[in-house]
């Protein structure tokens, strides 16, 4: 059904809008914390590398696309399947957002997508070895490695620029973390905005099953195979429209070095998410901002740059690797750590209490979600859905 993939899209391109805003805070929430910019300058300058780093890559939308449930199978993943994790995992990033919490929207799209497949099909088509491999662990991995990060570049900061003086280093250290919140807003939409691209990519390819068609596999296809395929797609039923630009708007495949097919991100799935996700960046996130950037810990400029220069490395390994962390975690995480070098007083753990429940709510509670939606949605489109 074309209508139903249309919804899916737009669907898909609110939850990047809400991700942008909701997550954008994550990004700049120390620089603006530390006077480095306004939050209206912020938001627009996250939004424009967010932009960018979006179009840097696609390995985690080709993990969200084919590594956690098989999108070719239409008895497993359908449009109603895609749209129920997308609701779910939008409703859990608007409940987080008006309560303040910086929770994980990775995760909630990865738990939205594993709730709804459950509902629609059963626990075990789920592949839940690389969700293990290429999620739960980076879950606890990723904080680490950021925290761990931030504490030793700052405490080697404090002693290469022991002997300087305090408003120098405030100087320097606010030009560095004018140019270490442009990377991270980089890192952001080099990972997060691939989710989106790769449920997108998913939901093409489900509404290709439907309608008995594959993606070319184009690392072993020659002229013929290109050629029957084309033929397969203009007696399909598909639009005239698709027919015509089978070659821009559906996704092809690639085999990855372990011999499993990986489906390809279409050019203009790629060009809509950046798009949504620097405008989303721009709409801003005051509330997220707030609990980032002042009720952690209160930050200097030096350790703004340590926190935000660990983060972003963090992310961009992660992005390299295909793995979808959280932009969340990883910020957060490094915010603790660069607090830390003062002392384990400068610390508000109540507060970082409460954003650890939220980290580990997000799967089961983004789950819960799409899974009843998806029972909403089989009652309104029909059992076949």
């Amino acid at each position: 059904m074309l209508e139903l993939l249309l919804l899916v899209v737009v669907a898909a391109l609110v939850f990047d809008f809400i991700n942008g805003f909701h997550d954008a805070a994550n990004a700049i929430a120390t620089s603006v914390a530390t006077g480095v910019m306004t939050i209206g300058r912020a938001v627009v300058v996250s939004g424009i590398f967010n932009f960018f780093g979006a179009l840097a890559g696609t390995a985690v939308a080709g993990f969200i696309a084919s590594g956690i449930a098989d999108p070719n199978n239409p008895l497993i993943v359908t449009q109603a399947v895609v749209l129920a994790a997308l609701i779910g995992a939008s409703i859990w990033n608007l409940l987080t957002w008006w309560w303040g919490l910086p929770s994980s929207s990775s995760h909630a799209l990865v738990g939205g997508i594993c709730g709804a497949v459950i509902a629609h099909a059963s626990w075990s088509d789920v592949q839940w070895a690389g969700v293990a491999k290429k999620v739960l662990i980076p879950l606890v991995v990723s904080p680490l490695v950021g925290f761990l990060a931030a504490l030793i570049l700052m405490i080697a900061c404090m002693w290469i620029f022991r002997r300087t003086r305090p408003a120098l280093v405030n100087g320097g250290a606010k030009v560095m973390q004018l140019v270490s919140a442009c990377t991270l807003s980089f890192a952001h939409g080099m990972n997060d905005a691939q989710k989106v691209m790769g449920v997108i990519t998913m939901a093409l390819v489900a509404w290709m099953a439907g309608q008995g068609l594959a993606p070319l596999v184009t690392d072993r296809a020659d002229d013929a195979a290109r050629t029957a395929h084309a033929q397969a797609i203009q007696g399909s039923q598909a639009p005239a429209f698709v027919k015509d630009h089978h070659a821009l708007l559906l996704p092809t495949a690639h085999t990855t070095k372990d011999g499993k097919l990986r489906n390809d991100v279409p050019l203009w799935v790629v060009l809509s998410c950046a798009t949504a996700m620097c405008l989303g960046t721009m709409a801003g996130g005051r509330r997220i901002i707030r609990t980032m950037g002042t009720k952690i810990s209160r930050l200097q400029p030096l350790q703004g740059f340590a926190a935000q220069t660990a983060g972003t490395g963090t992310i961009m390994a992660a992005s390299v690797l295909g793995m979808p962390v959280s932009t969340t975690h990883c910020i957060t995480a490094s915010v603790l750590g660069a607090g830390t070098s003062r002392g384990l007083a400068s610390v508000r753990w109540g507060v970082a209490g409460r954003i650890l429940i939220a980290w580990v709510l997000t799967l089961p509670a983004s789950a819960a979600m799409a899974w009843s939606s998806m029972l909403v949605l089989r009652w309104w489109l029909g059992p076949g859905h």
